[in-house]
């Protein structure tokens, strides 16, 4: 695969603007091609809208975060010089992986350019809940970038169900098992965590100079047992938290003091930004008064470091510490915690990890802790550190196999395995797409054929749903234009719909039409209705009385009883409790009805129960008895799957809206206008 990278330079243009073309030329000979950003707008971009509004949101700090309208201006601005860049590169048919928060907008801007562009977005840092990320004034926006790409990835599955029910409550975009249809293209959310080079870690580790350095440091801490501490400086990590758990854990543990001490390395960031000095302050001062505390002639309780090392002296302390200190308040994966325990050749060691980092969710065998809780974080300190060889060695070696199975090989793997399977879906749906010369052909056979029937559904492919199944009637546009196929000689039109009789009679009945009601229960030819079979409704008062129960616990849904069918409808009511009580009726139902010959059938935002002996593919068997030779299918609702998979070879089968179907074609939702969509269809048929 041939690949190049695309990124900020990471200093400005001014600084090198006489050597830029030379590093441009350099830097294009290894594939690498960087962006120039002007200072003011890295200072608005990054340290602004990056890192002062996404990062302590998304991060669970609102009170840290700010909004400036100036920085998010810049923040677009900036992504789309990183859409101008890639376009210079990019064609149809590549691979483009964008990653993290800061170019949250930029799939969505490729997709307007490279509409057929296989294009992957992964964030490594967490994504909010609903009641967190709302608050950002450019929630739609964002959303809208990121959706932009065939697949979305984040660490873990706490942070998928996060932004789909964001995706859900703000766009309006339900999900089947993490796969979105969004207009006319699908697109997919899962959870990818990142795993680390497992090989290259352990390889460091047993490196002869990596074990000089360790020989060296246990010289000088001689008995004393060391815990690792090692982060960024950032409110994000719990350093504070950590330092007053050691002085809890010094405090009640008396016997352990001159026997362990706490290795805590800080690596600078942002020491310009307040919050940060800040932090350091109050790092800085914490270390002091446990030093002051508990320090004697031959021992210090932390061995306080700030300062970045090189990853072979990261690796020398992985080894030499007894005890990894890892406790985030909120962090999307977490690596270092992944990069001690590769590192442990020998098999020894412990693993104390925050229940906020998402590596917890796969390192079970660590002590996990919550990072808030003070006692429970010096608890698991003494844990640690008493835990026999032969428990630490079998966790660690737990630990160990499942690094070395899901290392970043694997990650990138399985991420790109994954785009294909959604592209794959992609090319499957594409080829069902009307095109023009397949609506050609579908309006040629209906002007050749002799004998002609039509099949169409109505809530949905007619007409778009509303909060109310009464506010959905039929415009004149729709009227004037099944009036004229009404007219047509040697064509039957059937609605074929799961409405009760009483409102389809009112609307269209009279229409030279037939009309199919209920599913199928009810067929009007002519002037009269007739029931196809004999069905009893005892059923209907005992699942009436639990279907008005949910009615009371949520708000806003509403009962609809048909002759032979009762429906629940939820539209009007609140997404996450009425998708809850959806969950909770369907399998209350479908235990209640399984010897009762029912079926319950989950339409678009309804319920509904009705015989299992009732369906659109049996009632429209009852027409293919006779010889049509143009035979043409509509609808938009998995009812309609019965009629479709009852069609003969020959029919023209069309499912409203991108999903899976065993319809032979599908289209967009369009309910207004001749000139495109399934009223297209039906006016170029009108007009033949």
């Amino acid at each position: 695969m041939n690949s190049i990278w695309i990124g900020w330079a990471g200093f400005h243009p001014e600084d090198f603007s006489e050597k830029q073309d030379e590093l441009k030329s350099k830097l294009s000979d290894q594939n690498l091609f960087p962006i120039f950003l002007e200072k003011d707008d890295v200072e608005q971009f990054y340290e602004g809208f990056s890192n002062t509004t996404l990062w302590p949101l998304f991060h669970y700090f609102p009170k840290y975060t700010s909004c400036h309208e100036e920085q998010w201006e810049v923040y677009k601005k900036v992504n789309q010089t990183f859409c101008d860049e890639i376009l210079k590169h990019a064609n149809e048919d590549d691979f483009i992986w964008i990653h993290d928060y800061h170019l949250l907008l930029l799939p969505g801007l490729l997709r307007e350019k490279l509409p057929k562009a296989k294009i992957a977005f992964f964030q490594h840092i967490p994504f909010p809940s609903y009641e967190i990320f709302r608050i950002l004034p450019w929630r739609e926006e964002i959303l809208k970038g990121i959706i932009g790409a065939d697949l979305i990835g984040f660490h873990t599955n706490d942070d998928v169900k996060h932004f789909l029910t964001s995706v859900q409550r703000i766009l309006g975009l339900e999900n089947k098992m993490g796969v979105i249809r969004s207009e006319d293209r699908l697109f997919k959310v899962d959870a990818f965590p990142l795993g680390i080079d497992y090989d290259k870690f352990q390889e460091l580790a047993l490196a002869k100079t990596t074990e000089r350095q360790v020989g060296l440091y246990r010289k000088q801490f001689h008995d004393v047992k060391l815990i690792l501490s090692i982060d960024r400086l950032d409110y994000s990590k719990g350093i504070p938290e950590r330092l007053k758990a050691f002085d809890y854990f010094l405090e009640k543990n008396p016997e352990f003091r001159e026997k362990v001490s706490l290795l805590m390395i800080v690596v600078p960031s942002r020491e310009k930004v307040q919050l940060y000095k800040n932090l350091k302050t109050e790092i800085d001062e914490l270390v002091g008064n446990i030093t002051s505390k508990y320090r004697t002639v031959n021992w210090n309780p932390v061995l306080y470091f700030y300062r970045a090392y090189p990853l072979q002296s990261l690796s020398a302390f992985y080894n030499l510490c007894d005890v990894a200190l890892i406790t985030p308040l909120r962090d999307g994966m977490n690596l270092v915690c992944k990069e001690y325990v590769a590192s442990r050749h020998d098999g020894t060691g412990s693993l104390i990890l925050s229940e906020m980092a998402g590596a917890a969710k796969e390192l079970s065998e660590a002590i996990i802790i919550n990072p808030y809780n003070i006692q429970e974080s010096a608890e698991a300190i003494k844990t640690a550190l008493c835990l026999p060889f032969d428990e630490q060695k079998r966790r660690i070696s737990d630990m160990q196999l499942l690094l070395k199975k899901y290392d970043v090989i694997n990650w990138t793997t399985v991420f790109l395995n994954s785009l294909e399977e959604i592209k794959q879906k992609q090319a499957e749906m594409a080829m069902k797409k009307v095109s023009k010369q397949i609506r050609d052909k579908i309006v040629t056979d209906f002007i050749s054929a002799q004998k002609r029937i039509l099949f169409l559904d109505y809530d949905g492919t007619l007409v778009s749903f509303q909060n109310r199944p009464e506010q959905a009637s039929p415009d004149e546009e729709l009227k004037d234009m099944i009036r004229k196929l009404c007219e047509i000689s040697n064509l039957t039109v059937v609605i074929i719909s799961g409405r009760d009789k009483a409102t389809l009679e009112k609307w269209f009945g009279n229409f030279k039409l037939d009309i199919v009601a209920e599913h199928g229960f009810w067929i009007k030819k002519g002037r009269k209705w007739k029931a196809m079979i004999q069905l009893q409704n005892e059923w209907k008062i005992q699942l009436l009385e639990i279907l008005t129960r949910f009615v009371g616990k949520t708000p806003g849904s509403f009962i609809e009883e048909k002759d032979h069918s009762l429906v629940w409808h939820y539209r009007k009511a609140d997404t996450d409790l009425s998708n809850t009580r959806k969950k909770e009726l369907l399998d209350y139902l479908q235990y209640l009805t399984t010897n009762m010959g029912l079926s319950v059938l989950e339409g678009n935002k309804v319920v509904e129960i009705k015989s299992s002996l009732i369906n659109k593919g049996r009632a429209v068997k009852r027409y293919l008895k006779s010889n049509y030779d143009f035979i043409f299918a509509a609808g938009d609702d998995w009812t309609d799957e019965d009629m479709f998979k009852v069609m003969p070879e020959h029919a023209h089968t069309i499912k409203i809206g991108y999903s899976l179907s065993a319809a032979k074609y599908s289209m967009p939702e369009h309910f207004r206008g001749t000139d495109i969509g399934i009223r297209g269809f039906l006016a170029e048929f009108a007009s033949s």
